[in-house]
């Protein structure tokens, strides 16, 4: 029985560090593997929504998402139980998605159509962030998350300038255009203001008298400024936060690639990884 027991511990010992482990060959491989089958399921889907190429290689089409999704049941069921606490993966977002990676396969045997929920899988490709665990990448998305955070209040305020100000010019194109132009109501001279606005232009609301053609036209010029706004004061923080960081000569955690620790700290608050040995 303790035999066993060693047996079934390394088992789950060497599984964690296949599928948990980032920084090690068969981790990543397993990843990229991964990612790969993923690709190739949501192409899958996406191919089966095509009626000429459905109706020649249905059969196959099938044949290749039940090995997928059999692969993919037999690798959240290692997930489970690689892990000390199981509960807290299969609760926890990735583990949803894992399950939901699976699930519409087998839901189609009963029930028709849930087949098509399978492109699902494409939101596992967000584990593309977990092979890119390097120190490098992690340091840049930091820094990036940071400056958006720094950048929050800002952006606040402008977007809930932009919604006023569609909504005064929705109410003004209303009064001028009226219904003759197609803008019915003042919801859908609302739409037609953010469609404008944001230099998308679909033409199926388009005003017809001078006055309202002169607002499109300030509309259309204003869009370009506010595209470059949000862009323009997130650029803003990062160069301020890459000037202190070149002040501060800090150089980023090797371990996980923060750059958020005290200048004369010992070990990183984050991962514990030890300074001297950078």
């Amino acid at each position: 029985m303790p035999e066993l027991q060693s047996k079934y511990e390394r088992f789950r010992q060497k599984a964690n560090e296949i599928i948990h482990g980032t920084n090690t060959k068969a981790g990543r491989l397993f990843d990229l593997i991964l990612l790969a089958l993923i690709l190739l399921s949501v192409v899958l889907v996406m191919m089966e929504t095509v009626a000429e190429f459905d109706l020649k290689y249905h059969s196959y089409l099938v044949l290749l998402e039940w090995i997928i999704t059999v692969l993919f049941t037999i690798e959240y069921i290692f997930r489970i139980i690689s892990i000390n606490r199981p509960w807290k993966y299969v609760s926890s977002f990735y583990g949803i998605i894992d399950l939901l990676a699976v699930l519409p396969m087998y839901l189609s045997i009963f029930f028709l159509g849930t087949s098509i929920m399978t492109v699902v899988r494409s939101l596992r490709l967000l584990r593309l962030f977990k092979i890119l665990n390097h120190p490098q990448f992690t340091s840049q998305s930091l820094q990036l998350k940071q400056a958006i955070k720094a950048s929050k209040g800002k952006i606040i305020v402008f977007i809930y300038f932009v919604l006023i100000s569609t909504i005064i010019i929705g109410s003004i194109m209303y009064v001028v255009e009226g219904k003759e132009s197609g803008f019915t109501s003042i919801p859908a001279s609302i739409y037609w203001t953010i469609v404008t606005l944001t230099t998308v232009g679909y033409g199926d609301i388009s005003p017809g008298t001078p006055l309202g053609q002169f607002i499109a036209s300030f509309v259309m010029i204003l869009g370009y400024g506010i595209i470059a706004v949000p862009t323009g004061i997130v650029t803003a923080e990062i160069a301020k936060r890459t000037k202190d960081k070149m002040a501060m000569d800090q150089e980023p955690c090797t371990g996980c690639g923060t750059e958020d620790y005290p200048e004369n700290a010992n070990f990183c608050p984050h991962c514990g990884h030890s300074f001297d040995s950078k």
